[in-house]
């Protein structure tokens, strides 16, 4: 992995690292509210997957846009 990339190819995949980041928690967010009524622990970790991912983007946010805070 020796890859050499220019800025513009680095900010084109945190870019879309940022997307993906921001699908994923919007769908363990939409699991976890489908699994509160009937599995509780399963419920509880969609909501920690999600609580990860919300880090996720904090930290591209930050790459991409330094000492916005959102």
């Amino acid at each position: 992995m020796t890859d050499v990339v220019d800025s513009d190819e680095l900010l084109r995949r945190i870019r879309r690292a940022r997307a993906c980041a921001q699908q994923e928690k919007r769908q363990w967010r939409e699991r976890g509210e489908g699994l509160r009524a009937n599995d509780p622990e399963a419920a509880r970790e969609a909501a920690v997957r999600t609580l990860a991912y919300e880090a996720v983007l904090r930290v591209l946010d930050e790459i991409l846009t330094p000492g916005r805070t959102g």
